[in-house]
């Protein structure tokens, strides 16, 4: 298929389609508390989204049976929500959420702490959001999306936590999975160069130990390979002339984790 390019107005079509992922989210984030299966997480972001006239965009992608995925702990990405998933305080779990509205797809991740966590997964969760940040503001035109990667790489690594190599951003818009990858580890000087126009899911994967993973009997769910904590975030950017835009946030925005679960 290649690169798509978008105009401004299918960009804003996209925008659309991210607020409605962006406040999903919000909705799901009150209700992140012990006691609650990953199940009821999943049947709560069904009815927010079909209350909004749209579509769960992962229900049935390459036959995934869920409307959002929910990562727990070391479970990177990709974790079927079911009833004897049961969060407990001290958790950690990724909410990754794909919107389909009026033919136009977004893609967005959170990871949110269950009541109190430890003060490794507090720097986990922190140093994956400022991961995702750095690797939106690589996403220049005439930049490589090599830029991305080296962003989030070096912050991570400088953190003492590593980057999830087998696993990648992708291009998102007319489809929810769509050209070019974006990985997030490289060099500045690799890869396509980044053109005004393209939509992009960057979503930083970053472990706590070992990039390594492995794939669960489901073939479905990640994890980490030394069973240690994953942190993930993600947001749908769109790259303009006036620098990347995000379309899963609020304008102008940058929106830190523990600030919303204090609020």
């Amino acid at each position: 298929m290649g690169v798509r390019i978008y105009t401004s107005r299918e960009i804003q079509k996209i925008i659309d389609s991210g607020k409605i992922a962006y406040e999903a989210h919000m909705y799901i984030k009150d209700k992140i508390k012990p006691g609650i299966s990953t199940k009821e997480i999943d049947e709560m972001a069904r009815k927010f989204i079909k209350k909004e006239n749209a579509y769960p965009a992962f229900l049935g992608f390459r036959g995934y049976p869920s409307a959002v995925c929910t990562s727990v702990n070391e479970s990177i990405v990709h974790e079927i929500p079911n009833k004897d998933t049961i969060l407990s305080e001290g958790d950690i779990v990724g909410i990754d959420i794909g919107i389909k509205y009026k033919d136009y797809f977004s893609d967005t991740a959170w990871t949110w702490p269950v009541g109190e966590v430890s003060t490794n997964a507090k720097k986990l969760i922190k140093i994956t959001q400022q991961c995702l940040y750095k690797g939106i503001k690589s996403a220049e035109s005439g930049n490589r999306i090599g830029a991305i990667g080296e962003s989030v790489q070096k912050h991570a690594e400088a953190n003492g936590f590593s980057v999830v190599r087998s696993l990648v951003g992708h291009g998102v818009g007319r489809s929810i999975h769509e050209d070019p990858q974006v990985p997030n580890y490289g060099r500045k000087k690799d890869g396509i160069k980044i053109r005004s126009g393209m939509v992009l899911a960057i979503e930083p994967m970053i472990n706590e130990g070992t990039y390594e993973v492995v794939t669960e009997n489901d073939n479905w769910t990640v994890k980490t390979k030394d069973g240690k904590l994953s942190c993930h975030f993600e947001h749908t950017v769109a790259v303009t002339s006036k620098g990347p835009v995000i379309c899963t946030m609020p304008a102008g925005n940058s929106i830190d984790v523990f600030e919303l679960m204090a609020s």
